[in-house]
């Protein structure tokens, strides 16, 4: 009669936020409905990989491949939620203290100079699926000096590696390490360990092989 849109009106107030609430549960094609814990522990799960830092669109597609009924949206919220949006939130590291390399090129004197590490995948065909091979190499000589192979590297995989490394060569003084930005190697835990022997590290830039 007032000439007053339907969709602006209420017959009872909410005193909330207008619209539908957001779901609690999400379909899975061979569990049907599930809690969100159980999706925000799908993400997690995704997240350990090694070489999976993604963002709320490309872990949307993870979640859909896993079996999931999910879009972006609800996805985003979810990972808004719990705090998994940003990277130091999902990795123990920052860009404090990180420092970075001034020259791509290295220039060495001597051995155990500058070493090297950076992790690979190789596809096992007997059992399905890919492991991972960290290598240490030396600069100078072009040798490697440590690797170590496993289905799954974390930090303290790292840490035992480089710390097998430098007591079999006697703790080389002046040592300078370089990796790229893999989630193993800015680990706040992994930066401390080579601070405390006093080994340099420096950081490849990002996107920058």
């Amino acid at each position: 009669m007032v000439g007053i849109i339907y969709s602006s009106y209420y017959r009872k107030p909410s005193g909330g936020k207008k619209g539908n609430k957001p779901s609690k549960q999400t379909f899975h094609n061979t569990e049907c409905f599930v809690s969100q814990d159980v999706v925000i522990a799908s993400v997690k799960e995704i997240l350990e990989h090694v070489f999976i830092d993604c963002g709320y669109r490309l872990m949307t597609s993870y979640l859909n491949r896993g079996g999931y009924t999910i879009n972006h949206k609800k996805h985003y919220r979810i990972m808004k939620e719990e705090g998994l949006l940003k990277l130091d939130n999902r990795i123990d590291g920052n860009d404090s203290g990180r420092k970075f390399v001034k020259f791509r090129k290295v220039h060495t004197d001597r051995p155990l100079d500058c070493l090297e590490m950076d992790i690979k995948m190789v596809w096992i065909p007997s059992v399905g699926k890919n492991a991972y091979l960290i290598s240490v190499i030396d600069v100078r000589t072009r040798r490697i000096l440590k690797d170590y192979f496993s289905f799954n590297i974390k930090r303290n995989d790292v840490i035992a590696l480089l710390s097998e490394l430098f007591e079999d060569y006697d703790y080389p003084e002046s040592v300078v390490i370089r990796s790229d930005n893999g989630s193993p190697f800015i680990s706040r835990k992994v930066r401390e360990y080579l601070g405390v022997i006093a080994v340099q590290q420096e950081f490849t830039h990002i996107a920058t092989p």
